[in-house]
């Protein structure tokens, strides 16, 4: 056991102290202070929302509160004891359990397996009781998990699903979510926002990281807000209680950006599609099985400068629509079409090369290498082609120097282009591969997620961007988790369910009865009907 407490003298009165204490933290990296002389106290029976940009030091909090690194100055209480969590089994052992913003299931893995990674090694995993629990959280979450299923051929969305699933399998004292509702649609967000409240009610502390600052004010009973490392201001239950969701927007943003209204709008962008079609899917049907979703039959049409989003609970097909189109999935039938061009058999770097270009939900695994330099991730789907190479020699100054300008052109903050880009915020990483993709003659630009775990300015940036495309005439298909996003950005919204296209809408501003209209087509409620114009 990896805890050690003790009672200090300078503790604060054991009334109101908190099931966890966080007392003047401070933890620094080579060139960075990531937290900066934080205090903050976790209390049983609230959801505590943690607030911040990219880099305000969320991550780096809870990585302490989940034992992976400790504090370089002040300490961390337990039940007002002070405490040092020196390992992740130790923070387990103390009742915290964290579900991260990016996977730590093992790829390779079944479901199951996953579910009781830490047991003994000598016990056979409770494989009934976990079944009869799973079948319960499904009722309550809509967590539909096969337990034979590779972990690693699930979608992201699923991925996350497991995690959390793990996390509510323990008796544990603390729940840390980490951007946990980034996977999830509109109505599974409220529901995990009232199983949230439901386990607090039993005395639970939750402590729930979210970017999203309407849920924050729903689901929290006390909010902070963290800047530059250090805690910029709180608002506690009664000051939440007494406010409308727009005043606490407004305060939320006041602390977080020194200014009165945010820039992310979810008013519905002027339309600038055009009548000539530069993408057109007919009948694209892909293999699917008990733990991979098959694509059925998929048709539709995009026009210059339209921006087309798709909606679906995650794991209902929107990832297979994306790589099938890119080039990256097999298809049993159906055809492609790219500016009038059958492309159903080209290669991914063909169809790259005629325009079609696609950015992957998960930036870290599969859109990046986080150890090579930023420069060698601008070029990474170009190795070989002039004039990053010529004749089969790589010119690495011209490599630098186009990383340069795409640092300049897309504001990447980053030390410089030989800085590993693993070492960037999910947002800076995000610019680069947009900036990549859009290099050249791009017509199609696919977009799954693009806006997940990003920080409200990065938001607002990476929406103003995509607009910006569609304006330029380019086609985007916009796949997003995020109702509003879609609400806010695109011109007809076209909705999976089951691998198949449950309906396209115009998105015609009809906000809430709009909204209701998609969320029963996600869940199934609603007639299929293909839908092609």
């Amino acid at each position: 056991m990896d805890i050690v407490t003790e009672t200090p003298t300078n503790l604060p009165p054991e009334k109101g102290a908190g099931i966890i204490g966080i007392h003047g933290v401070t933890k620094r990296f080579p060139g960075v202070i990531a937290i900066n002389d934080a205090s903050l106290t976790f209390h049983p029976g609230e959801v505590h929302v943690l607030l911040g940009e990219n880099g305000a030091g969320k991550s780096t909090l809870v990585g302490i509160l989940a034992g992976l690194q400790e504090p370089d100055e002040g300490y961390l209480s337990l039940n007002g004891q002070k405490t040092r969590l020196s390992s992740p089994s130790a923070s387990l052992d103390a009742g915290i359990s964290t579900v991260f913003q990016h996977s730590v299931l093992v790829p390779t893995l079944t479901v199951l397996e996953n579910l009781t990674l830490g047991a003994p090694w000598y016990e056979r995993p409770p494989r009934d009781r976990i079944a009869a629990r799973m079948a319960e959280l499904k009722n309550e979450f809509a967590l539909s998990l096969p337990l034979d299923a590779i972990t690693g051929e699930l979608s992201l969305g699923q991925q996350q699903q497991i995690e959390i699933a793990r996390a509510l399998l323990r008796d544990s004292k603390v729940l840390i979510l980490d951007e946990a509702t980034s996977m999830l649609t509109p109505q599974g967000a409220e529901e995990l926002g009232a199983r949230m409240q439901k386990l607090v009610k039993s005395g639970l502390a939750v402590i729930f990281i979210t970017h999203k600052l309407a849920e924050a004010y729903r689901f929290g009973n006390r909010i902070s807000v963290l800047k530059q490392g250090a805690l910029a201001g709180q608002m506690g239950p009664e000051q939440i209680g007494s406010m409308s969701e727009d005043q606490a927007i407004d305060e939320i943003v006041r602390m977080m950006f020194g200014r009165e209204a945010a820039t992310t709008s979810n008013t519905h962008r002027e339309s600038t599609a055009r009548d000539e079609v530069v993408l057109q899917v007919e009948g694209l049907t892909t293999p699917g099985d008990a733990d991979v979703m098959g694509l059925q039959d998929i048709s539709l049409t995009l026009r210059a400068g339209e921006i087309l989003g798709v909606a679906g609970i995650d794991g209902n097909g929107q990832k297979q629509l994306a790589e099938a189109v890119a080039g990256q999935l097999p298809v049993t039938s159906g055809r492609v079409m790219l500016d009038g061009e059958d492309i159903s058999k080209a290669t991914v770097a063909h169809r790259r090369r005629r325009g079609l270009r696609y950015l992957t939900d998960d930036r870290l695994e599969e859109g990046s290498v986080a150890a090579f330099p930023v420069s060698e991730n601008t070029v990474l789907k170009d190795i070989g082609q002039p004039p990053f190479w010529v004749n089969g020699l790589e010119r690495p100054q011209r490599i630098a120097q186009h990383a340069r300008e795409m640092i300049a052109n897309f504001s990447v903050r980053t030390p410089s282009e030989t800085t590993p880009i693993g070492r960037l915020s999910g947002g800076n990483i995000q610019k680069v591969l947009l900036g990549r993709e859009l290099h050249g003659e791009a017509r199609v630009v696919v977009f799954n997620k693009p806006t997940y775990g990003l920080d409200l300015q990065n938001i607002d940036t990476s929406r103003q961007r995509i607009s910006e495309i569609a304006e330029r005439g380019l086609g985007v298909v916009l796949i997003s988790t995020d109702l509003d996003e879609l609400m806010a950005l695109s011109d007809r919204i076209l909705v999976m369910e089951g691998g198949r296209i449950r309906g396209i809408v115009d998105n015609d501003g009809s906000g809430e009865a709009l909204r209701l209209r998609i969320g029963r087509m996600m869940a199934g409620e609603e007639e299929h009907k293909q839908a092609s114009a």
